[in-house]
């Protein structure tokens, strides 16, 4: 049984990186308390030694070497918070051959490469634990790992992406359109200069493959992840969602049918009174459903110094008991299963749509037809403003596979009376 103290190397030493260190340094003596082994940083990698350093830390701790650390024999764990993916995965996966426990916020890495990472923590028996990968401060991947475990989860939904979160509410409440509140949220830090992986959905999507990958026992990648960015929501989509009891969300959902599984991100109109709709500005939430549980919800910031930071020191205060006990490597990939993703065209579900027609008689008839010769089933038609000879309908469908919809959506788009499909939304978070 080990008793010296745990050796840690952190690899990157920006935002959480900083956190990470400020927590093991203000908090030693209680986390030592908790976890029964002293905790101690050994050296912290960065690129560059020279830079400016936001946070006072002995200047013989730095090295501009990753591999220093990896290649450690001193060191216990590594702490990798570098971001990108090619690197971080050659330091880690050499890490893991080493014996080191390894502690990552890095949901690419864990969404393009788990299956590869996860196989190499198995054979040398040590952890790789990722809790901040997903949803910052919020725990949720050891929930699904190990306290729902007895539970059949037939559905993961949720807001894992803080920047659309944010965009989004500062629509609903202010009327505010797209371009206005993406210049807003990139003046104010949440936004990057190119924002496309945050408003493409393809954030959203990464920490979608990780969280239905584990709910469902299944590898999921990112590519499999059918994927639609907020970019087409305008004000007119919130009002009208408003006026009919919704919210919209950038919405990451995974569902189980009969041993397929469905895996998308999108914007949705939620219903007002389901507890996402009331997830606002950068918060997180992930709603999950199991069959002896019922319906649960985990809430929290979804990122930031401090949030994601407390997710990286409570694995590694895990990663250490292991080590303290010698009883590393307990919970390897779940991922023991191989289930059939659904194509989005059989995918099923309700839908908001927009269109913007001729202000003549007939028109609504001839649009209701198309969709009832493809089976499509109209809940509610709303003729909203009309502009000279030109009228804009929002339609709700009844629960419908999507297939039939797109092609209805064919048909009617090359309609001479239609000018313009505007917007197709799914709606969420309603019963069947």
């Amino acid at each position: 049984m080990q008793k010296r103290a745990v050796k840690i190397g952190i690899i990157g030493f920006g935002t959480v990186g900083r956190g990470v260190y400020r927590i093991l340094t203000t908090n030693q003596e209680k986390l030592i308390q908790r976890v029964g082994i002293g905790l101690e940083i050994a050296g912290i990698a960065v690129r560059d030694l020279k830079k400016p350093r936001q946070i006072s830390a002995p200047q013989d701790l730095f090295t501009a070497d990753p591999w220093q650390l990896v290649n450690d024999p001193g060191i216990d764990i590594i702490v990798e918070v570098m971001g990108g993916t090619e690197l971080a995965r050659e330091l880690v996966l050499q890490a893991l051959r080493n014996g080191k426990s390894v502690i990552t916020a890095n949901k690419d890495l864990i969404a393009q490469h788990g299956q590869e990472l996860f196989a190499e923590a198995d054979a040398a028996r040590v952890d790789l634990l990722f809790e901040a990968s997903v949803g910052g401060g919020i725990p949720i991947i050891r929930p699904l790992k190990q306290c729902l475990a007895a539970n059949n989860i037939s559905q993961v939904m949720g807001i894992i992406n803080g920047t659309t979160n944010y965009m989004l509410t500062k629509m609903t409440q202010e009327g505010s359109d797209y371009e206005e509140v993406l210049r807003e949220a990139q003046a104010m830090g949440y936004a990057e200069a190119d924002p496309t992986a945050d408003v493409g959905g393809f954030d959203a999507a990464r920490k979608l493959a990780i969280l239905a990958s584990i709910a469902f026992h299944t590898r999921i990648t990112f590519d499999q992840v059918y994927v639609e960015g907020i970019t087409r929501i305008s004000a007119k989509d919130i009002t009208y969602a408003r006026e009919m009891g919704y919210v919209i969300k950038l919405l990451g959902v995974a569902k189980e049918h009969e041993g397929r599984v469905e895996v998308r991100v999108h914007p949705a109109l939620v219903p007002q009174y389901h507890p996402l709709a009331a997830v606002n500005d950068a918060f997180n939430a992930i709603f999950v459903r199991g069959d002896a549980v019922g319906d649960t919800m985990f809430y929290g910031r979804g990122a930031g110094e401090l949030p994601t930071a407390s997710a990286v020191v409570a694995d590694i205060m895990d990663a250490a008991r292991n080590i303290n006990l010698g009883n590393r490597g307990r919970i390897s990939c779940t991922c023991y299963e191989q289930k059939e993703i659904i194509p989005i065209q059989e995918m099923e579900g309700k839908y908001y749509i927009r269109l913007r027609v001729l202000d003549k008689p007939g028109v609504l008839a001839a649009i209701a037809s198309v969709f009832g010769q493809e089976e499509v089933s109209l809940r509610t038609v709303i003729q909203k403003e009309t502009i000279g000879d030109k009228a804009e309908l929002v339609l709700v469908t009844h629960y419908t596979k999507e297939g039939n919809v797109r092609q209805a959506l064919r048909t009617i788009g090359a309609m001479t009376t239609v000018e313009e499909i505007a917007n197709v939304i799914r709606v969420e978070g309603e019963e069947v």
